[in-house]
């Protein structure tokens, strides 16, 4: 990313997540108010998320993380058993306030305050937890690299072209393309699996990364998406 597309996107950041956090602001009690109606437990959530990494030496990867707030959309405490695991589709833990939430991606509202602070960008790859984020580095090669050198965002261009789990569904353009793009290995049982879906998503966050390396790609791409999401958010695309 050349200094100009840095600088042009971080005074981007500032002013729409500024400009969100204003104009959103009134959904935050209606929201609050039917989290607590529908479960008990608190309204956000806080989830340790992976910002970046540094490559030692060694080969091992150091990562940097921050705290993300989230509304929440499960069950409270919904991991105290199993851990960090990612929501699956049509999840038992998910409530039903949280399952609209998750569709219209309003349960992503308060992320805005992490792309003022510096932590996020409003468009690039979905920040993962560290456990997870490690795994998939095991399962899916190269799923580092789509936070080198690039901040992780609320939304971004796998978030547009795919559903909330990233999964190739039949009437997407791609799925022609699905024995290819997925499972390369072709490892018996692991059709449809986690791992796929995040190579899919991670394939998408590459093509974004490479729109970065020009200013007028990074400005075409980046407004793009940002008219797109609202569209995604009414028709209320993913699980």
């Amino acid at each position: 990313m050349n200094l100009m597309v840095r600088v042009v996107k971080r005074c981007m950041d500032i002013a729409i997540s500024a400009l969100a956090l204003l104009m959103t602001s009134p959904f935050y009690l209606l929201i609050a108010i039917a989290i607590k109606l529908d479960t008990r437990g608190p309204v956000f959530y806080k989830q340790e998320r992976v910002k970046g990494f540094q490559e030692e030496p060694d080969g091992t990867l150091t990562l940097h993380t921050f705290d993300m707030y989230k509304f929440r959309t499960m069950i409270d405490k919904a991991e105290k058993l199993t851990g960090a695991v990612l929501a699956a589709q049509g999840d038992p833990r998910v409530t039903r306030i949280g399952r609209f939430l998750r569709r219209t991606r309003l349960d992503e509202l308060p992320q805005f305050y992490h792309v003022l602070m510096g932590d996020m960008s409003v468009v690039g790859p979905r920040p993962e937890r560290p456990t997870i984020f490690q795994n998939l580095c095991v399962a899916v090669p190269y799923f580092e690299e789509r936070l080198r050198g690039v901040k992780p965002g609320i939304t971004g261009l796998a978030q547009v072209s795919l559903g909330y789990s990233g999964r190739l569904e039949e009437s997407h353009p791609l799925y022609k393309m699905k024995d290819v793009l997925t499972n390369p290995f072709q490892l018996d049982g692991l059709e449809d699996s986690t791992a796929d879906d995040m190579r899919t998503k991670m394939l998408f966050d590459f093509a974004y990364t490479i729109a970065l390396n020009n200013f007028w790609s990074f400005l075409y791409t980046d407004l793009k998406i940002i008219i797109k999401t609202p569209i995604v958010m009414i028709l209320g695309r993913g699980r």
